[in-house]
């Protein structure tokens, strides 16, 4: 299964999802998104693919999304989407595409809903704290 992972070196939650996705046995094509940036098609199609706006897309923590004005409410997806692609940082992160659809992965362990096959149990994050138990269970909120 081809998965795409736009992916933050910097952010925890996108390494877990790398880990996850390798330790489950697939070799991702991995972005990195603040290098590569993105362009307004490849935004709107994710977004479209995973069911967000672009408000719910938006990174607005250790961003400078406040700094920018694009916490009010009233600015529109397209004003968002273009602070995006002038700024990459401000796309939350990280989103996975694959056969199974597209997902903003937070938290990390939200890439197994798009994975055919899982990690060996238990699977835990790089902070030490489980994604999948023992038993090969899924962790509420994990």
């Amino acid at each position: 299964m081809d998965i795409v992972i736009h992916h933050n070196p910097n952010c925890g939650t996108s390494r877990n999802v790398v880990r996850i996705v390798e330790a489950a046995g697939y070799t991702p094509h991995v972005v990195e998104y603040l290098d590569a940036g993105w362009s307004e098609p490849q935004l709107r199609a994710l977004f479209a693919a995973a069911g967000l706006t672009a408000r719910q897309a938006l990174r607005t923590s250790k961003s400078p999304a406040k700094e920018l004005g694009l916490l009010d409410e009233s600015v529109g997806d397209d004003a968002l989407i273009a602070a995006m692609l002038e700024h990459p940082v401000l796309v939350n992160r990280p989103i996975v595409a694959c056969k199974k659809g597209v997902a903003l992965c937070r938290p990390s362990g939200a890439v197994l809903d798009l994975l055919d096959t899982w990690p060996e149990a238990p699977f835990l994050k790089e902070d030490g704290d489980p994604i999948i138990d023992e038993q090969g269970n899924r962790v509420e909120g994990a």
